[in-house]
């Protein structure tokens, strides 16, 4: 039960873009186009995957073991950056075409904050289910990381999604381009308000 609890609150109640208002840079900038977000939804939820994988496994062996908590933040930037190396090279032999399309937004996965917000909260939040509180084992971290990623994959399909949509209305001239898109988020993460009573 505790593990459809935490895929069920990452994805919907606490949506790592909508509710936590994390990665919000590559939200915006990538959403214009369904394929496009796509894209990147699935390199980010490669990246956060894989990623929280390997800082928990830092964290655990090399940092908590060592006292070296306080390198916690350099550390996992360091694996994030790796890791969008090694996205970046693969998607530029196995898919040119998304690789020119993600363009800059691809070496941006490197500083956006939803891959290194959820591999810092897998090591240090406590999460509670029903009375007990604890923190996450590996294969909790491991749900609770992809189904982030899929949160945010999810947002930001919905999202482009919205936008193709407007991009064929009469939007008046005050509001087109990032104010209607700037509402348009707002008016999405209110819907994903409604699931907050679920977990």
């Amino acid at each position: 039960m505790e593990i459809l609890l935490i895929i069920v609150s990452a994805i919907f109640v606490n949506n790592i873009v909508l509710a936590q208002f994390l990665g919000i840079c590559p939200f915006l900038g990538v959403s214009n186009k369904l394929s496009t977000a796509s894209g990147m939804s699935a390199a980010v939820c490669f990246v956060i995957s894989f990623s929280t994988l390997v800082t928990y496994l830092l964290n655990k062996y090399l940092l908590l073991p060592y006292n070296l908590q306080f390198l916690q933040t350099i550390a996992f930037i360091l694996v994030i950056a790796a890791l969008v190396q090694m996205v970046e090279i693969v998607l530029k032999k196995m898919s040119p075409a998304l690789y020119q399309a993600l363009g800059i937004f691809l070496p941006l996965i490197t500083t956006n904050c939803a891959v290194l917000g959820v591999a810092i909260v897998v090591v240090t939040k406590d999460f509670s289910f029903g009375q007990s509180a604890h923190q996450l084992n590996l294969l909790e971290a491991l749900l609770y990381a992809f189904a982030s990623s899929l949160g945010y994959g999810l947002a930001m399909i919905l999202f482009a999604g919205l936008r193709e949509h407007l991009s064929m209305n009469d939007v008046p001239t005050a509001f087109r381009g990032v104010p209607i898109a700037l509402i348009t988020a707002g008016i999405l993460a209110m819907a994903f308000m409604g699931f907050s009573g679920i977990a």
